[in-house]
Formats: structure tokens, sequence, C-alpha cells
């Protein structure tokens, strides 16, 4: 079996060959953790968008988010049920509210959800089991996917009935728990009934609402019941199919603020790092067998054999500095996810995108260091 002239190039010098891997290694790992941390951002901040029963969705046209929702008025969500074919209509207020860790007493923002607990228009783990709870005045389920500094609630939870703490100086209790996650909008989430939502929120209307959940009847074109609403409802809501509010909010993610362009600057950052350390390598290796390249020149080879030898070089490295890569982003990946409670996975799609933009990025480093190569004359050289 012949051994590529590239292979042996490469493994002569030892400790360059493993100085380039580590290179790539680390270039692909700066990728892997800037997708990674971009995709997460999109994930967590839609999962709730994705968690929705509905099949239309009202926001007010001055909202750019979740985080930032506008209200509107909540007759809208009645006159939406005039619609022929559409089977319920619900709302949702959103706010953020201080929170007292009921152990060590230190506060910190989370999300409060109110909604109608006889019109659910959530599917989330826990939710239905524990509905019923937030009927009662001042009771609230927690998400247990929450971060660590909310406080220890499940394990709280399982030696007492309800746990009782403070917001917005408040006193409020915590009867059970339901499963969302944090996101980078919010580290933790609450869920209670839309009167114990304005118990605690005392400077808001109950007139208005941030969020209009509408369901249609089985079988009622989505397309048709949106067109229906559009006639009826004034131009101080909006409507969103579900696939158009996922939309909605991970665009103001990737557009709207600045932390989409910093992972994404990030991403590119590591392709030129990782095209200049293969660059360096490969423009030394050509530097140093000159002699060698210019002997085969003068008995005949021609330019297109050395171009398959680099771009052979090229893809070695490639390869087997991507392996370490790869390895280490799934460890990295697995302790930020169990850090954060965000969810950061390795994905096919990303794995994939990687293993192009190395591969991508040596034949480029490969690309440039053959002009070191073809402008050797083999009568200068000897």
């Amino acid at each position: 079996m012949k051994i590529p002239l590239a292979w042996l190039q490469l493994k002569y010098e030892k400790i360059r060959f493993l100085v380039a891997l580590s290179g790539i290694a680390f270039a692909d790992l700066l990728m892997f953790v800037q997708l990674g941390f971009q995709d997460a951002l999109f994930e967590s901040n839609v999962k709730l968008h994705k968690s929705f029963d509905g099949d239309i969705f009202l926001v007010s046209p001055q909202s750019n988010a979740s985080v930032t929702m506008k209200p509107f008025a909540r007759r809208r969500i009645y006159q939406s049920l005039a619609i022929e074919g559409v089977q319920s209509a619900t709302s949702v207020s959103l706010d953020f509210a201080i929170w007292k860790n009921p152990t060590n007493r230190r506060t910190r923002g989370l999300l409060v959800f109110g909604i109608n607990p006889s019109k659910n228009p959530l599917n989330l783990p826990g939710l239905t089991q524990n509905i019923e709870l937030i009927k009662q005045k001042d009771v609230y389920l927690f998400d247990k996917m929450s971060r660590e500094e909310f406080g220890k609630i499940p394990q709280l939870l399982q030696n007492q009935e309800m746990v009782t703490t403070e917001m917005e100086e408040r006193r409020v209790k915590i009867g059970g728990l339901f499963s969302l996650g944090a996101s980078f909008a919010a580290d933790g989430n609450l869920i209670t009934s839309d009167i114990n939502f304005h118990r605690l929120f005392t400077r808001r209307n109950p007139d208005l609402v941030d969020l209009g959940v509408i369901k249609l009847k089985q079988g009622v074109d989505l397309i048709s019941a949106k067109k229906a609403l559009r006639n009826i409802l004034p131009q101080d809501v909006i409507l969103f199919s579900q696939e158009e509010f996922i939309d909605f909010e991970r665009r103001y993610w990737q557009t709207s603020t600045a932390i989409g362009f910093i992972f994404a600057m990030g991403t590119g950052i590591g392709f030129i790092v990782g095209t200049l350390i293969v660059y360096q390598i490969l423009y030394t290796d050509i530097s140093e067998h000159l002699p060698e390249y210019a002997t085969l020149k003068a008995i005949g080879y021609h330019n297109k054999y050395f171009i398959f030898v680099i771009f052979q070089e090229a893809m070695i490295l490639a390869i087997l500095g991507y392996i370490p890569g790869i390895s280490i982003t799934m460890l990295l990946y697995s302790l930020a996810a169990n850090a954060t409670n965000l969810p950061i996975m390795m994905t096919v799609n990303r794995a994939s995108l990687v293993l192009i933009l190395t591969i991508a990025m040596c034949c480029v480093s490969g690309l440039i260091s053959m002009r070191r190569l073809n402008s050797a004359d083999p009568a200068d050289i000897f």
C-alpha cells in the first residue's frame, strides 16, 4: 500500500504536526462554542412559543419580543370569538418580578406568567397536573429548571406542602412545579392565575393583556381564519401563526440585539484563526522542502501534482484536527448545560457545518500557500 507523500511530509516534523492539529482543534472549539451558544440563545427564547397550544397569536404592534411585550385591550380576545371556526381564545400576561430566595433571602428577577387556569394555553410538563393549585389565592407554580440562585424549591417541596416566600413585597406560596427552562431573557419562571397575577402587579391595568392565544377548530383553514380575524380586529393588534410567532422572537435576538452579531463574529474569528494557523504550517513545510519540490519539477512533475499534494495535506489536517475539536466541545457543552440550564447540545447540523468550515479553512490556507511553490524556479534553487 502506497503511503501518500502528503502524510509523510506532515508526520516528518512531529512537533509541528501536533501544533497544527492543536491550532485547528482550537479554531474548531471556538466556532463550536460560538455556534452552540447562539443556537442555545435562539432555542431557549422560543421554547415558550413552541409550548403554546394555539394556532393564531395576537400581539401588540409595539412589541418586539416576549421580554418587551406591550399590552393591548383584553376585548380583542373576546372579539376573536365571533369568528366561525375559533374554538377558544385566551390571554396571557407576562412581567418580571423581584423574587426573594426563601433560604438565603437574596433577591433576583424572574418572569411571571398569568394565565386563565380554565383555559390553559401551555403544554408544559407538570403544568396540567398542578393547574388547579393556581386557582388558590397567591399560589404559584415554579419552573424546576430555573437557575439554582432562586433556591432549591423542588427539594423544599418534597418536605412541605407549600413553600412561602416574597415577591414584589407580597407574600406568595409555591404549590407545585412545571418545566420550561432558563433562557437568555429570564433565569427563572413562574406561572399563576390571571387573578393572582394582577394581585402581584397592582400597577397593571386588568383590562390589558400581553398576548392572545387563539385555537381553531379541527379542519379550519389557518390562512382563512387569519384573514377573517384581520377584517374584524383593529390595527392595535397584529396576527401571527405559531411559526411566524417563533420567527418574530428569533428575529429580535438575531437582528435587534448585539448578542447575535457577537456570536457570528466569534465564529468568523475562529475561522480566520484556523486559516492563519494552517497557512503558517503549510507555508513553512513548502519552504523547507523547496529543493525536493524543485527536483520533482525538474524531472517533469507539473503544478497540478503539487496542488494535489498540498490539498491532501490540508484535508489530513482538517480531519485529524476536527476530531479532538469536536470531542472537547461535547465535554464543554455538557458542563455549560449543567451550569446554565440552557439547551446547549451537539447537533448533526452544527457538527456538519463546522466540519465543512474546517475543510474550507484548510483548503483556503493550502491555496494561499501554493503561491510560494508556484513562484519557485528549479534553476534559481540549484
